[in-house]
């Protein structure tokens, strides 16, 4: 499939007219694109604009991120999730500065040899921060791609990934690649919509061969789901007079690698079914299902856990906590 120089400007117009105004698209410092681009990997623009501008305020450049403490790194990420990011992201910039870049790496090889970076990150980084000849696929353009062609091979898949790739390497305006990746992921997330686009109105409707074959809301295609996994966390809040309290730091290669938390005991799901004290929430990840019983337990004096920490309640925001943390934090008001 190729792009018409008629079809660039129909996509150029629209973009030009409904562009959302971002701080990330708002300059060329490819560490700021970096940490845009990782932050929306597994989140909504909405959502990360303010944990983007918390994090480039307390780490404005590669240098300060290397010499940051990975605690302080986990607690400016937290709430966003997904915290091997973050973690891939200081390693990174440790790398990085180690091997004497100033600001970042300069080529898509240098950019995709980091920990935690793939082609599309890669990519997008290549494209808005150099302006260098590279496509950049997030979930919107796979849509929009998917349904420009009617291609019904699943996105998620690495044959999909292989396609898809292909085509928007074909079609990528290499005269202006940061201008066509910004307008084809912005049409994407603002117009060809997952649900109920509008298709009468559509500035491409011309070259869409979904709406010529109407499987618009067919496309586009994704693998089936793994199943999910149910675990089963109770928590003890221990609390003295003096809001004293414990909290232990998680260790093993699991979710939520080196947060903080109560102290925990995992069951099956018969012996959490069996207690009635405490307050339950449902936490749902991406392949896990997490159902966590939460006990507010008032004490004289704190037990003996080990591997746990004696920390001030009004101490705890120095610590990285999992977001299911803070929701039980904020029920008990403490």
């Amino acid at each position: 499939m190729k792009f018409s120089e008629l079809l660039y400007n129909q996509l150029y117009t629209w973009f030009e007219y409904n562009k959302r105004v971002l701080p990330w698209r708002e300059t060329d410092d490819p560490y700021k694109i970096w940490v845009s681009e990782i932050i929306l990997q597994q989140t909504r623009v909405e959502q990360g604009l303010p944990y983007f501008m918390r994090f480039v305020d307390r780490f404005p450049t590669l240098l300060s991120l290397a010499q940051a403490k990975e605690d302080e790194v986990l607690r400016y990420w937290q709430g966003l999730g997904y915290y091997s990011r973050a973690r891939n992201m200081y390693k990174a910039a440790q790398q990085l500065v180690s091997h004497g870049y100033a600001t970042f790496a300069h080529t898509f090889d240098e950019i995709r040899a980091l920990p935690g970076i793939g082609d599309y990150t890669a990519g997008a980084i290549s494209a808005f921060a150099y302006n260098q000849p590279y496509p950049a696929l997030d979930g919107n353009v796979y849509r929009v791609l998917a349904r420009l062609t009617d291609c019904e091979i699943p996105f998620d898949t690495s044959a999909g990934k292989r396609h898809f790739h292909q085509v928007a390497n074909e079609i990528l305006d290499r005269n202006n690649p940061r201008l066509f990746d910004s307008a084809l992921m912005e049409f994407g997330a603002l117009y060809c919509v997952p649900s109920s686009p509008d298709c009468v109105n559509c500035p491409l409707q011309t070259w869409c061969q979904a709406y010529a074959h109407n499987t618009v809301n067919l496309l586009p295609v994704r693998k089936p789901r793994p199943k999910i996994r149910d675990r089963y966390f109770n928590y003890t809040i221990y609390l003295t007079p003096d809001r004293q309290t414990l909290i232990h730091q998680r260790q093993e290669k699991d979710i939520w690698h080196h947060l903080w938390e109560f102290p925990l005991v995992e069951t099956d799901a018969d012996t959490f079914q069996r207690q009635s004290s405490g307050v339950v929430f449902t936490h749902i990840l991406s392949h896990q299902r997490l159902h966590a019983r939460f006990t507010l337990q008032p004490v004289t004096t704190l037990p003996d856990i080990p591997q746990t920490k004696v920390v001030h309640i009004s101490d705890i925001d120095d610590f990285a906590l999992s977001r299911l943390t803070l929701k039980a934090m904020e029920y008990f008001e403490l």
